[in-house]
């Protein structure tokens, strides 16, 4: 009755407050006020190359440092495996306060290590990455007419052998003036209304300050006057002119020489309302094509719909309507006669080899398949968006471990209903938490070893690796074994008829029918190949995927074709008398990752044609095959447990004794 009262509660609370509110914020969205002259810190993140794939801190690199140190940023664990260390920077601003010819720092004369490691960077186009107010510099540059868009700048440049790096930064930082609107917000934890407030816009009194909604960045090379650095310390306004223009370098580093740094600020009111400022970055392109991949995937599903219906209506429902209307001894005589999927009566529901693994793998895909769709629908819904880093991965992983209850209850109820004499609910529920993340371990074990050995930030810590297996043996094993345990509890599902002692012989195949297994994956992957595209340029070219609305309609669409693909080669393998359906009908939906990675391999070869070294092309290949086996489960699950309804259902209507 207490919960009951509470829920109430908070009904009547919201009811009374939403009249006057303008809208509510997502958690971790509020908007920042800065006071005119309020200081602005601008963080950086990791170097990064579509070139190598392998990120480096940015302090690798002979920068200038702060004078009170580098502190590092707070990160939530789907950054650290993202590979992001966001760090502090020397470069700072007071709002709207525009400040020219900035003197940060002139390092030490360039050792020979430092000299090559800035040639591999600016060789391997290694771009700096900085963010201000949770925004990420984003630089424009126009090329025949077309203007371009990038996050980030790069290290340097090389002309005709020799190497300029940009020194100078010119800043533009869009603000807006702070509208402090009409939202509820909730300032306690308690139960009374008096704890939910409404904030009036414009109250007198209060400081009219603003908020930031662009952060650009232009970079130059510039060549400083080293006698004039050596008297200036940082921030000292410099006493010559510096000149920016980004189309002429003249700073080129040379081993044993320094390298002095500067910065400029300018701030510009902006039109760009604060709930608009990633709109730079996130900017629609292809919606025309997002909308095919759509139309294309309804295609696919109208025809094997069709077919469905044909097998169906037409054919199952007419043998059926036929034996029903014999008498019994008129059906004895038929079932001597009988021809197709009749015939495996007896062995249809056979238990298949390494049942067992079946049953895992089916279970496991279920879990992989309930955090994708949790997953997609809640970015869909704004509270994973690209303003909150690592948000995507972390809610992957808690969605993966909390849905270990459901994935060992599947398997343990599969196991009894196969009627798996050795299979133990233990031993099913252990297995299940153990294979998946077991082959995510093996896989990102062997990739981070590469990674240390390259000394790139993107080798996940120690201190994560440690977390990761606090997380899987303390909460997802705990769960899994939870749902096992309750999976015991449910009633299993009783086979509609006996099984035979001796196994029926199969006839000889005219066409093997592990290559319509194998073909069959076909039909999904023609689903969501268009999609595929965008999801790789966002996970390998830097960038951003925000579309999740169409990628979740897309993810719809797979597990409907994959259940009907797996339902259609199911009754095909049982008209030519072949009972052994029950791996054929995982695999049949679950192919649909070999030709994902086949698509991989492609993208590699020629998207990612600037892709260079052994250590690159291994982890690409490494994630692409950690990702395509996660797949593999996940569409294969669905095409079984289709394909195990559609045979329990089918010979519940044959009357055999």
């Amino acid at each position: 009755m207490d919960l009951f009262d509470h829920f109430m509660k908070w009904v009547v609370i919201c009811w009374l407050i939403v009249p006057f509110v303008d809208g509510f914020y997502l958690p971790g969205s509020f908007p920042h006020n800065y006071n005119v002259g309020d200081q602005l810190a601008v963080k950086v993140n990791s170097l990064t190359s579509i070139d190598t794939e392998i990120p480096y801190q940015y302090y690798s690199l002979p920068f200038c440092k702060p004078l009170e140190g580098v502190k590092d940023s707070a990160e939530n664990l789907g950054e650290l495996l993202m590979g992001d260390r966001i760090e502090s920077s020397p470069y700072r601003f007071q709002m709207y306060t525009n400040a020219t010819e900035i003197f940060l720092c002139k390092t030490g004369p360039l050792s020979a290590d430092q000299f090559k490691m800035l040639k591999e960077r600016i060789d391997e186009m290694y771009q700096v990455n900085m963010n201000l107010d949770n925004l990420p510099a984003i630089r424009y540059m126009k090329k025949d007419n077309f203007v371009l868009r990038w996050t980030g700048y790069p290290v340097g440049i090389k002309i005709q052998d020799t190497y300029y790096m940009f020194n100078h930064l010119k800043f533009k930082v869009l603000v807006h003036k702070y509208e402090q609107t009409r939202v509820a917000g909730v300032i306690g934890t308690g139960d009374g209304a008096e704890l939910i407030t409404t904030n009036e816009k414009g109250g007198e009194g209060q400081p009219r300050g603003y908020m930031v909604v662009g952060f650009e960045v232009i970079p130059c090379s510039f060549q400083h006057d080293f006698k004039l650095a050596d008297k200036l310390s940082m921030y000292n306004k410099y006493p010559a002119p510096i000149k920016c223009d980004p189309n002429t370098v003249s700073m080129p580093i040379k081993e044993g020489q320094p390298v002095a740094f500067s910065y400029e600020v300018e701030f510009e009111e902006s039109d760009i309302k604060w709930p608009s400022r990633w709109d730079a970055y996130l900017k629609m392109e292809g919606a025309k094509v997002h909308w095919f991949s759509i139309l294309n995937s309804l295609m696919v599903i109208t025809f094997l719909a069709g077919i469905v219906l044909v097998i169906f209506l037409r054919t199952i429902r007419r043998d059926l309507a036929r034996y029903e209307e014999l008498d019994k001894e008129a059906q004895a005589q038929m079932n001597e006669e009988l021809s197709g999927w009749k015939l495996v009566v007896g062995d249809v529901f056979r238990a298949p080899d390494n049942a067992e693994f079946l049953c895992v793998m089916v279970a496991d895909g279920f879990r992989i398949l309930g955090m994708a769709v949790a997953t997609i629908f809640f970015a869909a819904l704004g509270f994973m968006s690209p303003a909150s880093r690592g948000a995507l991965v972390t809610g992957m992983l808690m969605f993966y471990m909390f849905l270990g209850i459901i994935a060992g209850y599947v398997a343990v109820w599969l196991s009894r209903t196969i009627s798996c004499d050795s299979c133990g609910w233990f031993s099913v529920s252990w297995r299940v938490a153990c294979f998946f993340p077991g082959v995510a371990f093996l896989i990102l074990t062997s990739l981070n070893s590469l990674l240390w050995g390259s000394h790139s930030t993107g080798a996940i810590p120690i201190t994560t690796f440690l977390v990761l297996l606090l997380l899987w043996f303390c909460i997802s094993v705990p769960l899994t074994l939870l749902g096992g345990l309750l999976g015991t509890r449910a009633t299993r599902l009783e086979y509609p008829v006996r099984t035979n002692q001796i196994p029926r012989e199969i006839p000889a195949q005219r066409f093997p029918s592990w290559a319509l297994v194998l073909g069959a994956g076909t039909l999904p992957f023609g689903t969501l190949f268009i999609e595929l595209f965008f999801i790789m340029s966002s996970i390998w070219l830097g960038r951003v995927y925000y579309v999740f609305g169409f990628l979740f309609v897309v993810v719809i669409l797979l597990v409907v074709v994959c259940a009907e693909v797996s339902l259609v080669l199911t009754y095909m393998n049982l008209c030519v008398e072949d009972w052994r359906w029950w791996w054929k009908s995982f695999f049949a939906s679950g192919s649909v990752a070999l030709y994902i990675f086949l698509y991989s391999i492609n993208y590699l070869i020629f998207d990612l044609k600037s892709l260079s070294g052994p250590i690159s092309a291994t982890l690409y290949l490494g994630y692409s095959l950690f990702m395509v086996i996660a797949i593999m489960l996940a569409t294969g699950a669905i095409g079984f447990l289709t394909s195990f309804l559609f045979v329990h259902r089918l010979f519940s209507s044959v009357k055999i004794d």
